[in-house]
């Protein structure tokens, strides 16, 4: 899901580091069974594994539906699909775990889900 070129790249982003400098979390992105775990450091991506996993542990799931995240990730999303808070609303993603780090960095977490909308092949 992120190649290490894509890490070095968002690690760069100056808004991800200021928005994300006092985050520390382990974030489970799970897709339709798809899994992919994100370590974050002081708002620094140090890696990106991808599942299956075998009881993984994390800060922050998130749990999408397959067709909906496909239009998320879309280079220019319909409404109602374009923000990972709509996501919610809809009932197409669950956030689970802490919450706390997720509503406190949740610009990080929507800015970093853009700007891999853009990096997307």
């Amino acid at each position: 899901m992120i190649s290490t070129e894509t890490i070095s790249r968002l690690n760069a982003d100056p808004m991800l580091r200021r928005w994300g400098r006092l985050l520390d979390a382990d974030i489970l992105v799970d897709v339709g069974g798809a899994a992919t775990r994100i370590v974050v450091r002081d708002g620094q991506i140090l890696r990106a594994s991808e599942g299956p996993f075998v009881m993984p542990s994390c800060t922050v799931a998130l749990h999408a539906e397959p067709e909906a995240w496909a239009r998320f990730m879309a280079p220019a999303p319909t409404p109602g699909y374009q923000d990972l808070m709509a996501l919610v609303r809809r009932g197409a993603l669950r956030v689970e775990g802490d919450l706390r780090p997720f509503m406190q960095h949740l610009f990080w977490f929507k800015f970093l889900f853009a700007r891999l909308r853009e990096f997307a092949p």
